[in-house]
């Protein structure tokens, strides 16, 4: 990450929903069948929709902010407090902001907050078999692999004790 930009995780609004799809452009890397992939095409009738479900949903909903700017989107979605489990989601919003460390500050700061102020005691996350960068971050950050089942690879990250050290 480059020094003097302060990344944060605030919660998702609609504004800032749109402005992180305004500029959103899809990644190959997260199709598996490239005869299916289209450009992403910016429809404020789309976001509205998928901001709305997502929170009828139950989703606890972040925007990624590189200072104002939002540049991604994390959610914590299948929430099972009783369980102390949820899965994580992140999504860059483009190719000028990946590879430059962001993803894996988002990552590590939801962690922190997963696990300190949701009480999660897991947290699972998934990633396209052929998007290697996804998969090293959730490696770097602290998530070991589970199991490889059709495109995907399957993580959990377990909640470390004062020592450091998962339970």
């Amino acid at each position: 990450m480059n020094e003097g930009e302060r990344l944060s995780l605030s919660g998702m609004t609609r504004e800032r929903c749109h402005a992180f799809y305004r500029g959103y452009e899809s990644d190959p890397a997260l199709f598996m069948d490239m005869d299916r992939f289209q450009p992403f095409a910016y429809r404020p009738e789309w976001v509205d929709a998928r901001f709305d479900a997502h929170r009828q949903q139950g989703r606890l909903m972040f925007a990624i902010l590189l200072g104002e700017r939002v540049i991604g989107e994390l959610e914590f979605k299948q929430m099972d407090r009783e369980a102390g489990t949820c899965v994580l989601g992140i999504a860059l919003q483009n190719d000028s902001v990946k590879g430059k460390g962001y993803g894996t500050e988002a990552e590590r700061q939801a962690l922190c907050y997963a696990f300190d102020e949701l009480g999660m005691q897991t947290v699972y996350a998934d990633a396209v078999l052929k998007n290697v960068r996804s998969q090293h971050v959730l490696e770097k950050v602290g998530f070991r692999l589970i199991r490889e089942e059709g495109d995907f690879r399957y993580y959990a990250c377990t909640k470390p004790n004062r020592d450091g050290m998962a339970f």
